[in-house]
């Protein structure tokens, strides 16, 4: 061999040599952006992993009193049937005037566990009969609330109150094929 020839060898070795470093340097590269990647989701699973983790002691309690008072499911007509002599009879009871009711759109979303019966209900009377009312209907326990609540005098007569409440109960509703 010439010494030409050797000299193009060796730069062909030496090109040859830089390429394929070019390429590992280029594969490792991907390959290290890639286990990067890997490990950033891995370390954002294990924090939501343990801020679930977290929040299920907080709500442990929660969730184990909402298992003992779920209500069995029902037709969300019969819901609002029984929540409206509910609140009618309890009026009644406490020595409220019933002046209107009109049953509101039930909160149904499908991706929801419990749907909510509405109604909205205008009450008269005293100031203590209408607390002990609103006492009668706030309970947890049956998962039914005053959610919304506005008094004003009564034009007529001063002793007394009207009150224009929005009542809920959260229910299960029955499975599609019931």
């Amino acid at each position: 061999m010439s010494s030409r020839e050797k000299k193009l060898l060796i730069f062909f070795a030496i090109a040859g040599f830089l390429i394929l470093n070019f390429v590992a340097l280029g594969y490792y590269n991907a390959k290290r952006r890639e286990v990067d990647h890997q490990r950033h989701q891995a370390q954002q699973k294990l924090e939501t992993s343990e801020k679930y983790r977290a929040s299920r002691e907080l709500v442990s309690d929660q969730m184990e009193w909402l298992a003992q008072h779920e209500p069995q499911p029902a037709a969300n007509q019969d819901v609002q049937t029984k929540l409206q002599q509910l609140c009618e009879n309890e009026a009644k009871a406490t020595g409220l005037s019933v002046l209107s009711q009109k049953p509101q759109p039930t909160d149904s979303a499908a991706v929801l566990h419990f749907h909510r019966a509405k109604i909205e209900i205008t009450v008269n009377g005293t100031e203590e009969a209408l607390y002990r009312w609103l006492d009668r209907l706030n309970t947890p326990e049956q998962l039914r609330i005053a959610s919304s609540i506005l008094m004003s005098p009564n034009a007529k007569d001063d002793t007394k109150i009207d009150c224009k409440a929005t009542i809920e109960q959260w229910f299960v509703p029955l499975p599609p094929s019931a």
